[in-house]
């Protein structure tokens, strides 16, 4: 990805890794629109970013989706990057009765949101030199975790549909990247001052440096066990790494 003179289209990008991103790439000279459906938290951003911009999006509402997608494409002709971070995630109890608006709001958020947001710019992207349409997923799509086994379920499924996507689009100049985060120290699930997870900072900057090649998949050291692990013998790489999880959340 060229990591300077875009007009970029972050989605949740008022805290986490899409404020990350959208900080460390409006330092390189891009124009950055960050979205997100608390207006302080915007603003927070902006404020600390002279020159970026924000709207307020509900990623669960299609009409929201088409609104913001429209006024894009009329107030930033040039966009031609589009990164669909947003995204939630819980603890779940797939061993017993799942909470059916916990569920409903996690693939809402987590696959149609970025679904639509793609389909909503696709067409406006494709005309553009330079486009990519990115998707932040995570290694629990590879390697699920037992106790958020909805959110996990949910980026393997984005992480099928990018796969579609990119051959679909393999013939046009739109590029299709897949961002598969490790454990990151951000807002989900209070992880912001676990040890274990990898520091903000180290993987904006990991990561920065990798969607500068031409890779297709943005992976730090840190994730790529993660990925290498899917095959016949992933079983006993998923029990393990749910032993060790059951033991750091408590979780019966």
């Amino acid at each position: 990805m060229k990591l300077s003179g875009n007009t970029i289209f972050i989605t949740g990008g008022a805290s986490g890794i899409g404020r990350g991103l959208a900080e460390a790439l409006h330092r390189r000279g891009n124009k950055v629109i960050i979205a997100g459906r608390r207006r302080g938290h915007l603003d927070a951003v902006i404020a600390a970013n002279p020159g970026m911009e924000a709207v307020e999006l509900d990623i669960t509402d299609p009409a929201s989706i088409g609104r913001v997608a429209a006024q894009l494409v009329r107030t930033h002709p040039d966009l031609n990057v589009l990164i669909n971070n947003a995204g939630v995630m819980q603890i779940d109890s797939v061993g017993g009765k799942v909470d059916d608006a916990m569920l409903t709001a996690t693939v809402d958020t987590n696959v149609l949101g970025p679904i639509r947001m793609t389909s909503a710019l696709i067409e406006h992207l494709k005309t553009k030199q330079n486009a990519v349409v990115g998707y932040t997923s995570s290694v629990l799509g590879f390697v699920p975790l037992a106790v958020s086994g909805v959110y996990s379920a949910t980026k393997a499924a984005l992480h099928s549909y990018v796969l579609s996507q990119r051959f679909m689009l393999r013939n046009t100049g739109v590029r299709v990247l897949e961002i598969a985060p490790p454990w990151v120290r951000t807002e989900l699930l209070n992880s912001q001052e676990a040890e274990q997870a990898m520091p903000l900072d180290e993987f904006i900057a990991e990561t920065i440096e990798v969607l500068g090649t031409d890779v297709d998949e943005v992976l730090v050291e840190n994730a790529k066990a993660f990925r290498a692990n899917v095959g016949p013998n992933e079983h006993g790489f998923v029990n393990g790494f749910n032993e060790q999880a059951m033991a750091l959340f408590g979780a019966a």
